[in-house]
């Protein structure tokens, strides 16, 4: 069995349908990992995803805020959502397919603006969020598992555009890091899209508020595929839809895709 599967931050399913459609009508991935969705699970519009053959939704969901949902052309149960850090927010679902296969989707918080937990709050959050999930992994070793999502982290200096200039920015600080690796190492998980891209720059995300983001190209690469080593090997074809991200009233994110054969 080979499918596809792509990853997304849409910055609000609601407002971004079109988009949504639009990636599935060309890029048709087999299964689409939705995060910050935005949205009640109730009031996701399913009926367009539908009507492209995606019939099969897991999701957590609420109202203006957060939001995963995971939608699929192949056949998919639920297969558990966890609230690390008790934030009582909804970043987590994973769903399992026919062929055993288990996709956990991730929308790690942020984390604000100041690197530092003693007077940002959220920071601590997002700290505190890595430390459990990487507390899972060692307590629960996953296997036959793909994780995805929006994990707000961009680990490598080429996953950057400046590795000096962001060092104290959230999202590349060394603790950042550090969290991230000990999350990835817990879990025994490879990074499906460094793996087929090993070199360069590479990003997934780039900021509103440059005016001209394709040529300003200050990007970073927040948005992940990863794989248990039982099936690691099986990852190929990595690719980031950059032309996504200018689109129409786009997302600050765009799609990442791999296909795996299982």
């Amino acid at each position: 069995m080979s499918f596809t599967l792509a990853t997304w931050n849409i910055n609000s399913v609601r407002l971004r349908e079109e988009l949504v459609l639009k990636l599935l009508s060309e890029e048709a991935p087999d299964v689409l990992c939705l995060q910050e969705c935005k949205s009640p699970v109730d009031k996701i519009p399913l009926e367009g995803f539908q009507a492209l053959g995606y019939n099969h939704i897991v999701a957590r969901g609420q109202k203006g805020y957060n939001g995963v949902a995971i939608i699929s052309r192949l056949p998919m149960v639920e297969a558990g959502a966890e609230d690390y850090a008790s934030l009582g927010h909804a970043r987590h679902i994973a769903g399992r397919l026919e062929n055993g296969v288990t996709i956990h989707n991730h929308y790690v918080p942020a984390g604000g603006d100041v690197p530092d937990r003693a007077v940002n709050d959220k920071f601590g959050n997002k700290l505190d969020y890595l430390t459990e999930m990487r507390d899972a992994f060692h307590a629960d070793k996953p296997s036959k598992s793909i994780l995805v999502g929006d994990l707000n982290i961009a680990p490598r200096e080429d996953d950057v555009w400046s590795h000096k200039k962001l060092l104290k920015v959230v999202s590349h600080t060394p603790i950042e890091v550090e969290h991230f690796g000990e999350v990835m190492d817990a879990g025994g998980w490879s990074d499906v899209t460094r793996n087929d891209i090993p070199d360069g720059l590479l990003y997934s995300w780039w900021s509103y508020r440059a005016r001209d983001w394709d040529a300003a190209d200050k990007g970073r690469r927040l948005d992940h595929v990863w794989a248990t080593p039982d099936i690691a090997s099986a990852g190929h074809s990595s690719r980031i839809v950059r032309t996504a991200r200018g689109w129409e009233k786009p997302s600050d994110h765009a799609p990442v895709f791999a296909t795996f054969d299982l």
